[in-house]
């Protein structure tokens, strides 16, 4: 066990602590302010604060930890090991930055909470975030600070008992739109057609009146193909279906249609079943209880999971919400426009509520890819992802951490938008699982 010294114990600092130590190095520790039950242990320790007490091990701390409120933080930064950290510290300190006020800020993302300018879906965009602008956005820079403690203390006091933690891969599936042309009722069929007509898109109208007459399988339905690949590779996958009412942003076909229905019943047996919340529920907590309500009575079991459509995440109010609706996993940490780490971490993290200064029962898991970034965003061309998503894996796996992917169905197409992007997919499963 680690014996942690600290003058004063706050929820920051046991939330940081547990992250770092229990949950990310499965370091058994325990926390203490009694400076004779520090002197007197004799296993491996180091004291956090101020100033060190004599010449134990000490990281010293920069103050964060032992705040409360949110307020503007006036970030010095340094260069260590090709990295730009923050909240440097004096010469003393086991390392010349406070890796957990630093870890803190990052994970709790304080600067999402500090005013700043929304896109026009009202997010908060990668250019405006710390990792992005210090160039680490590719780095999940807690794993690193975390890696590089446990090598501090083990030069001090020798092996550390620990579990330690193992890399895993998530392949996540988002159906925002179940069919292209299929179960979506007579008036939104034929308004395709008129409009297919109407702007001259003829192959695009050939295409669906054949899949409308069952000469063609409609585009989007890749589920066999998913199958295929989850058996072939034993795969984890998380599905998350959209089942919202009809709207600009929320198009998927109605939660009442039997063929849906039946869908999400099959997607249940092969894996793991969230809510994809709608665009519309993202501003009202009615909605959303209505939308997971939906998705229980379908499958008439309790929903734990959740990814946001569109990643409409705002903090905290977006996470108040799924806590109310009893959701207790959420998968939407990551951005639209950028791959990467939002919250520089590739390790689940429970969410801090700087609001109410504790740590919740909602379990964050961070994504690093999606298929739409890269497509959409970055436009680049199948044979460039690899050179995108390849780093991603690797540093992932340095770290024993977890690599999360964001696909959907409509991207298995194999159509004129998405011709390539399955190579694309069987590579990064092949290249993302623990086996390689």
């Amino acid at each position: 066990m680690v014996l942690i010294f600290t003058t004063r114990i706050t929820s920051r600092n046991k939330f940081t602590f547990k992250l770092i130590l229990s949950e990310i190095l499965g370091i058994e520790y325990q926390l203490t302010s009694d400076i004779k039950e520090f002197d007197q242990y004799s296993g491996p320790k180091f004291s956090y604060g101020r100033q060190a007490i004599g010449e134990e091990l000490f990281f010293q701390s920069t103050g964060l930890l032992f705040e409360t409120g949110i307020v503007v933080q006036e970030l010095q930064s340094l260069n260590w090991k090709g990295l730009n950290v923050f909240y440097p510290t004096h010469k003393n300190s086991a390392l010349p930055f406070d890796p957990f006020a630093a870890s803190f800020l990052l994970v709790s993302r304080y600067e999402e909470y500090l005013p700043h300018i929304k896109d026009k879906h009202g997010r908060f965009a990668a250019h405006q975030s710390l990792a992005y602008q210090h160039n680490f956005l590719d780095t999940p820079v807690v794993n690193q600070w975390a890696l590089e403690i446990l090598s501090i203390l083990e030069n001090r006091f020798g092996k550390i008992q620990r579990k330690a933690s193992q890399y895993a891969f998530i392949p996540t599936i988002d159906i925002d739109n179940a069919w292209a042309f299929q179960h979506k009722g007579f008036i939104r069929a034929g308004a395709g057609l008129m409009a297919d007509l109407f702007n001259l898109k003829f192959k695009h109208f050939t295409q669906r009146l054949s899949v409308l007459l069952r000469l063609k399988q409609d585009p989007y339905d890749t589920y066999e193909y998913q199958l295929e690949l989850i058996e072939k590779n034993k795969l984890n996958t998380v599905f998350f279906f959209l089942l919202g009412n009809f709207a600009t942003f929320d198009r998927n076909v109605p939660y009442q249609n039997k063929h849906m229905q039946s869908l999400i019943k099959f997607v249940a047996d092969i894996g793991e079943i969230g809510i994809h919340p709608s665009y519309a529920s993202n501003s009202a907590l009615p909605i959303l209880q209505e939308e997971v309500h939906r998705l229980s009575g379908i499958l008439h079991q309790e929903i734990h999971n959740s990814r946001q459509h569109f990643l409409k995440l705002n903090l905290p109010q977006t996470y108040h919400r799924l806590i109310e609706c009893d959701i207790t996993d959420d998968y939407t940490m990551g951005y639209a426009e950028l791959p990467g780490f939002r919250a520089s971490i590739a390790s689940p993290f429970f969410f801090y509520d700087l609001d109410l200064e504790v740590e919740t029962s909602l379990k964050i898991h961070p994504f690093a890819i999606m298929d739409g970034t890269l497509k959409d965003y970055l436009k680049i061309e199948p044979d460039q992802a690899a050179e995108i998503i390849d780093p991603l894996i690797q540093k992932v796996k340095a770290v024993d951490g977890t690599f999360i992917s964001v696909w959907h169905n409509e991207s298995f197409a194999e159509n004129e938008r998405w011709k390539g992007w399955r190579r694309v997919y069987e590579d990064l499963i092949q290249k993302a699982l623990p086996s390689n």
